[in-house]
C-alpha cells in the first residue's frame, strides 16, 4: 500500500521533506514505523507528539486503517492565541 504523506512544520523538518509517498502495511502503526525508518534523526520523537489526519479524519488509534492511496497529514502541536 502506498499513501501520500504531507508533513507540516517541525514534522517535515525532522523527516527531511515536507511530502513523501510511503509504502506501509495498512494501518497507522505501520505508517508511523515506515516514516520513522525513512526519516531523519529525531523523526520518532517528533512523530510521537503529532496528530495524523487520514483523508480528513483524525486517526488516534494505532490500528486505524489507512487505505491505499490515502492522503495523510502529519501535524505537530501548534501554539496560538
Amino acid at each position: 500500500m502506498s499513501v501520500r504523506v504531507r508533513l507540516f512544520a517541525g514534522a517535515g523538518e525532522a523527516y527531511g521533506e515536507s511530502e513523501a509517498w510511503i509504502e506501509h502495511a495498512g494501518d497507522v502503526a505501520s505508517l508511523v514505523a515506515a516514516l520513522v525508518a525513512a526519516g531523519g534523526p529525531g523523526t520518532a520523537e517528533v512523530l510521537s507528539r503529532c496528530a495524523l489526519i487520514v483523508d480528513g479524519v483524525r486517526a488516534d488509534a494505532p490500528d486505524t486503517p489507512v487505505r491505499d492511496g490515502a492522503l495523510v497529514d502529519v501535524l505537530p502541536p501548534f501554539a496560538g492565541g
